[in-house]
């Protein structure tokens, strides 16, 4: 009966990515933190560990941990076709002691979101949750040629377009919103996301997430 709640959930059309986010971690703090991510998660997810990793490689018969963390968007980044969105804002750890921020890329299909990449980073106090998150999106006018994504190896466009690698980048079909990400050696990582303006891009976010 849980799955099939779940899964009724998801079949019907979310409205936004905000809300995509915040019915996902409901989800998790309902049915379980892993339960919840592997009925999200597009099937070429990624994730960090701090290295890049498949999701359904790390999730797979993965056990819920007793209690879910809790986050919510305070940012939202979105494509003009609404298809494809940037989601960032605080998390914390069920008990509290722990939080930060985390940076989550969805992808929209007939309806059903799906987090394409989902990252997160331990602050020493996490940022307050906005009841209203800031929604950008990108223009609708002139004509979009392609994210001005920084030189680095050629890796498959759109969504899931990461690898397990050290590098990802994608962007949405109308390309109005594009990303990319980088891990270093040591398990930083940097995460990028452009939005057009009717004229040119902009870097929407440029978070950097330090390494051991």
């Amino acid at each position: 009966m849980m799955l099939l709640s779940i899964l009724a959930g998801l079949a019907g059309a979310t409205p936004n990515a905000v809300d995509a986010e915040r019915a996902f971690n409901r989800d998790a703090r309902k049915n379980g933190q892993w339960t919840a991510s592997r009925l999200y998660a597009h099937p070429d997810a990624v994730m960090f560990t701090p290295q890049a990793i498949w999701a359904r490689d790390f999730l797979k018969d993965r056990k819920d941990p007793p209690a879910a963390s809790i986050w919510s968007p305070n940012a939202s980044y979105v494509s003009c076709d609404g298809r494809i969105a940037v989601n960032t804002g605080p998390w914390k750890s069920a008990d509290g002691r722990n939080g930060g921020f985390f940076t989550t890329v969805w992808e929209q299909n007939q309806g059903r979101w799906q987090w394409i990449t989902d990252g997160r980073h331990t602050l020493k106090k996490a940022a307050a949750v906005r009841k209203t998150p800031t929604v950008r999106t990108g223009s609708c006018k002139g004509r979009a040629p392609g994210p001005p994504l920084s030189a680095a190896p050629t890796t498959k466009p759109g969504p899931g377009g990461g690898t397990p690698d050290d590098f990802g980048r994608g962007h949405s079909a109308d390309r109005t919103l594009g990303w990319e990400w980088r891990v270093g050696s040591n398990g930083g990582r940097q995460f990028r996301a452009y939005l057009w303006n009717g004229r040119r891009y902009t870097l929407a976010l440029d978070q950097r997430i330090g390494g051991k």
